[in-house]
């Protein structure tokens, strides 16, 4: 052994204990030009989770937990056709409530592709609620004058239109606040 590298004896290693530098690795070489691309890579996008296997996972869900209880009920002894109609109300009653089988984040596979991205979804959208952040957000758009600016005067607009509003109601819960206090003076 020498620095560290390779056996402390060749004794039963079926080597003469002679240490190599392994030549079939290749080193990667970064220019300056790779480097400073990099940071122009986009973020990785979440993949969106598709809706309809998450529904049939639910409902595979469902139809397991009717068929454990047809075996138990089998088990018992009771009549098929007693079988066959609780095992109907007990699949009536789970498909109403077929959000109430969703799994959470910690209960999932790795293979479940699909529910863990549907619970990365809602653990972005909570933390977007936390951070006050839009749906809409694009990084940058912050440097973006112009864009700025059209914010500025939509949200200008935004505000008239709420005030109208406002003052509207106001006007309309005066005439019914005037035509209610009449109503009771008579």
């Amino acid at each position: 052994m020498y620095n560290g590298i390779g056996l402390t004896t060749p004794r039963g290693s079926g080597t003469n204990g002679y240490v190599q530098r392994n030549l079939s690795a290749l080193r990667v070489h970064q220019t300056p030009a790779d480097r400073a691309a990099a940071w122009d890579i986009a973020p990785p996008k979440h993949r969106e989770p598709d809706a309809a296997i998450l529904e049939h996972e639910r409902k595979r869900k469902v139809e397991v937990k009717c068929l454990e209880l047809q075996l138990k009920l089998e088990d018992d002894g009771l009549d098929e056709a007693e079988i066959l109609v609780q095992v109907q109300e007990l699949r009536e009653k789970l498909n109403e409530d077929l959000a109430s089988l969703s799994t959470t984040a910690k209960n999932l596979k790795p293979s479940d592709t699909h529910a863990i991205a549907a619970a990365k979804r809602t653990e972005l959208d909570k933390m977007a609620r936390a951070l006050g952040t839009k749906r809409d957000y694009v990084e940058g758009d912050a440097f973006d004058r112009e864009k700025q600016e059209e914010n500025k005067l939509r949200r200008l607009a935004e505000r008239e239109e709420r005030e109208k509003k406002r003052e509207e109601d106001r006007a309309r819960m005066q005439e019914q606040r005037e035509k209610w206090q009449a109503e009771q003076r008579e």
